[in-house]
């Protein structure tokens, strides 16, 4: 008798264990760069897998031409927010992976915002016009150690330019965003 109330026991605390959910994150707060930009960002829990990323940093950009002999690049600021889907947390915990700082991959609605503050550039009476764009983005996120993460992610989406009668562009506002991103950070 005192075995069968032991396997049950014990049985009973691992179906627990096993059925309990891992849930995102409540709080992080982080650094990235990637090879086209710097950017602090923070991860707030919404649901159990579910996390709202806020984001404000510098996106750059690079051109050249041969025609004139002139390559320059610029900095300009973004906003963004995104809506992340940790869709394999628990499959990951399941497995005994690590889940640390919401590592797992995920699926988002990447909304960001380029507004005509400032740009930092070489270029001469550059002409910045900015944008707003909404992306649906999948992507991974992966922990080395307990502050060190590399993410990547892909999605096309929807932009638009925000212009005003002063600006120089005449074509059309409306954009097919594509976003491919890779950046290696640290979360604290």
């Amino acid at each position: 008798m005192k075995k069968l109330l032991t396997f049950l026991s014990v049985f009973t605390i691992s179906i627990i264990g096993h059925t309990q959910t891992t849930t995102v994150e409540e709080s992080i707060f982080g650094a990235q760069t990637g090879f086209l930009g710097i950017y602090a960002n923070h991860e707030l829990r919404l649901t159990n897998r579910i996390a709202l990323r806020s984001e404000i940093g510098l996106d750059a950009g690079f051109w050249g031409s041969d025609v004139n002999d002139f390559n320059g690049y610029l900095l300009t600021p973004i906003l963004a927010i995104e809506p992340r889907w940790y869709y394999n947390i628990n499959k990951r915990a399941t497995k005994n992976k690590s889940t640390t700082n919401n590592t797992g991959n995920f699926i988002s609605i990447r909304t960001s915002y380029h507004p005509d503050w400032f740009t930092i550039t070489n270029a001469e009476n550059l002409n910045f016009i900015g944008d707003f764009t909404i992306i649906p983005t999948w992507g991974i996120r992966r922990h080395i150690g307990n502050h060190f993460n590399y993410e990547t992610g892909i999605g096309l989406g929807y932009g638009r330019y925000i212009t005003t009668k002063e600006d120089y562009y005449y074509g059309d506002k409306n954009l097919l965003v594509l976003n491919i991103h890779l950046r290696i950070g640290y979360s604290f």
